[in-house]
């Protein structure tokens, strides 16, 4: 039984213009100790599927989906009460921009505590001491300092961490990472996803990885599921991707990768748009 199976996920906003489909029937299923990545440039509704299945969608979107289990349970059937036990404990995200998602009028160490007061019975002298214990684990130097930092007095690649930390609080067995490298200088960016992946070994939880950097996900994933325009193009597992890759969108993806390019110019997926609107058509009709 796998950790996560999500089957036929649908999306759809409201909007002033009429209806707008996010997402158009994709699939996915992650195991424990599994990293998925789920690729595709902006647009293409990976955010929105996760935000899906964790609950956050505005009132404007209306959801279909045949099948969203979490290690067997129906997660559409829970109570709000069930549900909020499994999301943020169980399942939890690391979102983008972590800047933007702390709050800037409470310190780093009470916002991690918040998710330790949730779901868990620590006491307070507890949760401060694990708080600092999470500070450590992603590499923030003196730990014990930061809770009383507030977001602005941390630079952009230490509110990762603080991320990461609330985000790893409970022990979560999957963590979805949406684009945890935006923003962040190259350097940077290696270490978050060494540590990702450190703490992924570590717990063997379910790791889902979105992001648009074909980079990332031959440094990360054990498998890869492309999408493009809410529909899902490809499947298969990361070696097989790169060495052959069945769907056009795939193959125009890493061909605009450096290392492939062959002329004076780097090509881009806006060179194969004609091409890819009519395979989209296709796969509608």
């Amino acid at each position: 039984m796998p950790l996560l199976e999500i089957r036929n996920l649908k999306v759809e906003f409201e909007t002033a213009s009429g209806p707008f489909k996010a997402l158009d029937g994709v699939d996915y299923t992650v195991d424990s100790g599994e990293v998925l990545a789920i690729v595709g440039e902006s647009g293409s509704g990976k955010s929105v599927a996760m935000l899906a299945l964790m609950g956050l969608l505005p009132d404007t979107a209306t959801v279909t989906v045949d099948k969203m289990e979490f290690e067997g349970r129906d997660i559409t059937k829970l109570s709000a009460t069930d549900r909020r036990q499994v999301i943020g404990k169980d399942i939890s995200m690391i979102f983008q921009e972590p800047i933007a998602s702390l709050n800037p009028c409470f310190t780093v160490g009470f916002q991690i505590g918040e998710a330790l007061k949730v779901h868990t019975d620590l006491s307070s002298s507890d949760r401060s001491r694990r708080v600092i214990e999470l500070l450590e684990a992603v590499g923030i130097p003196e730990p014990k300092g930061r809770l009383s930092s507030f977001p602005h007095q941390m630079s952009g690649g230490q509110c990762q961490r603080v991320m990461i930390a609330m985000a790893i609080a409970c022990q979560p067995k999957l963590l979805i990472a949406d684009e945890p490298t935006t923003a962040l200088d190259v350097t940077i960016q290696k270490q978050i996803l060494d540590l990702l992946l450190k703490l992924q070994e570590e717990s063997g939880m379910g790791l889902i990885m979105i992001t648009h950097d074909m980079g990332v996900v031959a440094e990360t994933a054990d498998r890869v599921v492309v999408q493009y325009q809410g529909r899902q193009m490809e499947e298969s597992d990361v070696l097989t991707l790169f060495e052959s890759p069945k769907h056009p969108y795939t193959k125009a993806l890493l061909s605009a990768l450096p290392e492939n390019a062959t002329g004076d110019r780097l090509p881009t997926v806006s060179d194969f748009r004609e091409f890819l609107e009519s395979e989209a058509k296709k796969v509608s009709a």
